[in-house]
């Protein structure tokens, strides 16, 4: 970038993010887009941020964090202003209450852009443990209090006799990320709800019903191994039986030492989370700042180039995105080059 062009957007960084009162006061411009957030997301994000730059080198390379879909969230919905991130990476949907804060903080314009799906993979290392696991045998291992009761599981027979008579040890995400809250809902839920009192309990105490069927055991037969999921493959590679918790595109990336843990008998495969015929599938989001897409240089371009690399095949399909189904896929595509934006109705 020449120094004429860097003292234009300079300019009229300053100038626009003024314009959006940040809380921070006349916080420095920046002249590169920030992004934090989901673990998940961050390798497709820095796929995207790479090719952004080979397309676009007159503008500075994205700095992206790590550091989980909750903890991005906080950072995201804190204010507008360049002391704050443009981006918030997320392996779930934003919360209601996340929305509220954004608004409450000044920030009232935020482009929801679903970029795929990925699923919550069980594996192993090749060679160790197999199971072909329910949702309600995941429940009734990793629950704090299964079904309001003590949690006396010590192996994975305990829990059902047809399961190998060894240790439950789970290394998985911590309760910031966005893969540990769709852990909750898509599976410990599940099978939670698979015993009618629990159903029923949810109806007349939700705040008991959330503890029973969604808090984790910290016995030390789940370990939290942080927002890293890098980790946990290392941790499973290390140890025949022990089990991992991850987005399906840390499992397809380490096929060559991993193997896949089914869920009701069926696989975390690309075809299965396109389906959603595999239990733990999900959506994967960006959120955007609409206020910043003026002030901070590249960000615009940035969106783009999501849209030209998420499509069943491309770029990233070939680092394990899902691609969204075409509805959504074009409900995201308008997002990312028109800025529509969330009005928070439906978010829970």
């Amino acid at each position: 970038m020449t120094k004429f062009k860097s003292l234009v957007f300079a300019a009229v960084s300053s100038a626009a993010l003024a314009a959006c009162g940040s809380a921070g006061g006349d916080a420095a411009s920046r002249d590169s887009i920030r992004a934090v957030g989901s673990s998940t997301v961050f390798p497709f994000a820095k796929a995207v941020s790479e090719a952004f730059v080979r397309a676009n080198p007159d503008f500075k390379s994205p700095i992206i964090e790590s550091t989980g879909t909750g903890g991005g969230m906080k950072l995201f919905c804190a204010g507008v202003g360049a002391d704050t991130p443009d981006m918030a990476n997320a392996s779930r949907r934003m919360k209601a209450s996340e929305f509220a804060d954004c608004q409450a903080n000044g920030v009232t314009d935020v482009i929801e852009i679903q970029v795929g799906l990925d699923g919550i993979a069980f594996a192993s290392t090749k060679g160790g443990i197999t199971m072909n696991l329910t949702p309600q045998q995941i429940y009734e291992a990793l629950a704090a209090k299964p079904y309001g009761k003590d949690q006396t599981a010590k192996t994975w027979s305990d829990v059902d006799p047809s399961l190998p008579n060894e240790p439950i040890l789970v290394y998985g995400p911590p309760s910031t990320s966005g893969t540990r809250d769709a852990l909750k809902e898509l599976i410990l839920e599940a099978g939670c709800k698979s015993d009618p009192e629990m159903k029923a309990l949810k109806e007349t105490d939700e705040d008991k019903y959330g503890q029973i069927c969604t808090e984790v055991r910290s016995d030390g037969a789940y370990v939290d191994q942080g927002e890293q999921d890098n980790l946990i493959v290392q941790k499973i590679e290390g140890n025949p039986k022990a089990v991992g918790v991850f987005g399906y595109s840390y499992l397809e990336e380490n096929l060559d030492k991993l193997q896949d843990l089914p869920i009701n008998g069926v696989e975390a495969t690309y075809e299965n989370i396109s389906s959603f015929a595999y239990p733990g599938a999900r959506p994967l989001y960006v959120y955007v700042k609409k206020a910043h897409l003026a002030a901070i240089p590249g960000l615009k371009e940035y969106l783009a180039q999501w849209t030209k690399m998420w499509a069943k095949g491309g770029d990233l399909a070939k680092i394990g995105l899902v691609a969204s189904p075409d509805d959504v896929m074009a409900t995201s595509q308008k997002a990312a080059t028109e800025y529509t934006t969330l009005d928070g109705s439906t978010l829970k």
